[in-house]
This record gives structure tokens, C-alpha cells and sequence, in this order.
């Protein structure tokens, strides 16, 4: 089984259902979060918090400090993000989607600090995103920075890996992935 999580346009919990009923297992939202953080709420009370993915754009503005932003990368916020993170779960989101807006598209590897700064505030699964730029890189993600789960993209498109090759590289590393035979 491999959740669906659709994103993008989400601003309300009419677009939530509208989602849901076509097929998706989960709503990831970021800009309708930040501009009505009710609605996090709204979505965990009526789907459950398993499906309100909180999706955070995070821009480092300080060593250790990252604000959240919202249409990729260009809008800010003010919010600080292990704040935002927090206050996002409280009010019922189930997991996090947290892109490093400073990485994404960059090749050179997923914002451990970040990562790691989130995943130690907050108990829900976090799911790293932004810079993967080897496959081996999915190892520390998850050993160093504590990430649930990584999102890749790049290194897909333009087949500088397979998903079979970061696969392997993480079965290698002890990493729990599912056995997968095509």
C-alpha cells in the first residue's frame, strides 16, 4: 500500500473532500495552513489527523533558524518553522511534509539541521524533501536527520537514479524498506 498525498489548491475543506472522494488517501496544504491554521483543524476532525499533511516550505534564515514560506519558496510568513511545526500538530496535522526551499533543485543533499530540527519537536512522521542528489543521501535523512520518509523528484526526472537504486541503497544501509520484485 502506497498513500496518495495530493497537494496544491487545497483552501478548503469542500477541496479536501473533493480530493478525498477522487481517489487520494491524504491532503497536503501549506499556504490555506498558513492564512487559516483552522483549517488544519477542520480537515483532522473530519478525515483524521492520518490525513492532514502539513506541507511546510522552509528557507534557513539563520544558522539554526528556517522560516516557513508559501508558493514555493516566494512568499514569506514570518513564521518560524519548528514553531509553525508544532503549532500545525497540535492543531491535529498528522504528518509533515518539510521541503528545504535552500536545497530543492540543488543536488547536494537534504538539510540534515533542518530535518533533524523538526523531527525532534514533533512526534508525527516527518517526510524530508529538497536536494537529493544521490541515492545514498536517503540514508542520512532518515539515520541522521530522523526523517520518516524522503520525497524525490530531480534525481528521478532526470534519471541519475532509479527508484530500485535508492531502494537498494537504503535495504543496504539496514533502512526498513518494503521488499519490492517488478
Amino acid at each position: 500500500f502506497v498513500p496518495m498525498t495530493v497537494g496544491g489548491g487545497i483552501r478548503s475543506v469542500e477541496d479536501a473532500t473533493q480530493v478525498l472522494r477522487t481517489g487520494a488517501d491524504k491532503v497536503a496544504i501549506n499556504t490555506a495552513a498558513v492564512t487559516n491554521p483552522g483549517l488544519i483543524t477542520e480537515i483532522a476532525r473530519r478525515f483524521g489527523s492520518q490525513c492532514m499533511v502539513l506541507s511546510v516550505e522552509a528557507k534557513q534564515i539563520a544558522p539554526g533558524k528556517w522560516e516557513a514560506f508559501t508558493d514555493n519558496g516566494r512568499e514569506y510568513t514570518g513564521l518560524d518553522v519548528v514553531d509553525w511545526v508544532k503549532k500545525g500538530v497540535a492543531m491535529g496535522a498528522g504528518e509533515v511534509l518539510l521541503t528545504s526551499i535552500d536545497r530543492d533543485g540543488t543536488r547536494k543533499g537534504f538539510d540534515l539541521p533542518l530535518i533533524r530540527a523538526v523531527t525532534e519537536a514533533v512526534s508525527v512522521p516527518v517526510i524530508a524533501s529538497g536536494g537529493m542528489g544521490e541515492p545514498s543521501e536517503v540514508v542520512g535523512a532518515v539515520e541522521e536527520g530522523g526523517a520518516d520518509a524522503v520525497a524525490m523528484a530531480d534525481i528521478l526526472h532526470y534519471q541519475r537514479a532509479t527508484i530500485g537504486d535508492v531502494r537498494a541503497v537504503a535495504k543496504a544501509a539496514g533502512l526498513n524498506v518494503r521488499d519490492y520484485d517488478c
